[in-house]
């Protein structure tokens, strides 16, 4: 078994020039040749094609009816040469593929270009005849030169075809290489930069709590938490009368019930909305809710407000417990006393500025916090494109190993 040899990307192209510079030097030297003698003889027909467009040119401005129409055709043919042969683009960097480019745009020019003389020449004959015969002499050197570089890549160049791949291959390989260093760079800093950043929120989120632990925020806290379990109480007290009150605000709405007052009206909206805000709102004895009570039970009596059986006697029991057992005597004053605490509280000053501050951290950690979004989407996309190269890489270095194997039968590896 062949010894397998082992090279760094960056050993390998020194080791196979060394090894194939005596056959593919000459071949490389002898393309770049026959591409200079092509653009040179391509040159050579843009300055026959001029002679041929001034000679016809001379003879139209003399106006002569014998050979006007001969001239004008010349012209326009001279015209055409022209613009296809400049649109042939020589390669500036001589490979097989390019170099076969070219020829084939050659080709299909000078194609062409032998119809168009084929068909007009003779209709332009017998004037113009050291100028055509000039023009056939450079068109014909130049369909030669064309001919040399068809045979090189038919014959020498096609041999030699993998092995310039081989050193393409190794370029891209280089050029991968260095693209996967940089983004292991664009990795690590998109790291970094998150982690400095998540410290960042970290930290504001630690003076958020600190502010937050003063006295005040966490007494407007506690606060907040008996209003909460208070606005439960008077809820489940008032549940049996949730139903009721929507539908005298219905009847109340298209006119089919009176004697609710507009304030009376106001506050039955606020006992459907927030049960709790609307009796800690009241004065004492809760005056309002009484005299909706009073009016819900008359609609009640009268026929106008109907209920289902059990709910009808679910909300009587609960009217009589509320206006004759006083049943949320408790509740209103603990909600009158709540309220007022958090009032007070919210208006210091020193309440005010915490808040303000507590506002302006807030944001900047939303702010932090989209920029660590972003920052993970960075490093996602530079993931994605690191992978994709590394996968690239190795494709690349498993086909100049099979290639190499395939030229010169030699096994080799690229770490």
């Amino acid at each position: 078994m062949s010894e397998i040899l082992k090279f760094s990307p960056s050993e390998i192209k020194g080791w196979l020039e060394s090894e194939t510079s005596p056959i593919f030097v000459p071949v490389q030297m002898k393309a770049q040749k026959l591409r200079d003698e092509m653009v040179r003889a391509l040159e050579n027909l843009v300055n026959s094609s001029k002679m041929l467009l001034e000679s016809s040119e001379k003879e139209i401005e003399k106006g002569n009816m014998k050979t006007y129409g001969r001239a004008r055709g010349l012209n326009k043919l001279a015209h055409l040469f022209l613009d296809r042969i400049r649109q042939i683009e020589a390669p500036d960097q001589v490979s097989f593929d390019s170099l076969l480019e070219f020829a084939r745009e050659t080709q299909e020019a000078f194609v062409v270009t032998e119809i168009d003389v084929k068909n007009w020449f003779p209709r332009i004959s017998p004037f113009f005849v050291l100028d055509r015969r000039e023009f056939l002499t450079v068109f014909g050197k130049a369909k030669e030169s064309l001919k040399e570089i068809n045979d090189l890549l038919t014959k020498e160049y096609v041999k030699i075809k993998t092995l310039e791949e081989t050193f393409q291959l190794i370029d891209k390989l280089k050029t991968l290489e260095e693209q996967l260093a940089n983004l292991s760079k664009q990795r690590k800093k998109c790291e970094d930069e998150k982690a400095l950043v998540e410290k960042e929120i970290v930290e504001t989120q630690q003076r958020m709590a600190d502010l937050k632990s003063e006295a005040g925020i966490s007494q407007l806290d506690q606060i907040d938490m008996e209003i909460e379990a208070l606005s439960m109480e008077v809820k489940h007290s008032l549940q049996h009368l949730q139903k009721p009150f929507i539908k005298l605000q219905s009847l109340n709405l298209h006119g089919e019930v009176s004697g609710l007052t507009p304030e009376e009206i106001n506050k039955l909206n606020r006992y459907v909305e927030n049960p709790f805000e609307a009796l800690a709102t009241e004065d004492a004895g809760y005056p309002l809710l009484r005299q909706i009570l009073q009016k819900l039970t008359r609609s009640v009596s009268s026929g106008k407000l109907k209920l289902k059986p059990d709910k009808e006697r679910k909300a009587e029991q609960a009217i009589d417990k509320i206006l004759n057992m006083n049943s949320l005597a408790s509740l209103h004053q603990n909600g009158i006393n709540v309220m007022m605490r958090k009032k007070q509280l919210s208006t210091s000053a020193k309440l005010a500025e915490t808040k303000s501050n507590l506002s302006k951290l807030q944001e900047n950690i939303e702010k932090l916090e989209r920029r660590v979004e972003s920052v993970e989407s960075e490093k996602k996309v530079a993931e994605k494109v690191y992978n994709e190269t590394l996968e690239n890489i190795r494709n690349h270095k498993n086909q100049i190993e099979k290639n190499i194997l395939g030229l010169m039968d030699r096994i080799i590896r690229i770490e």
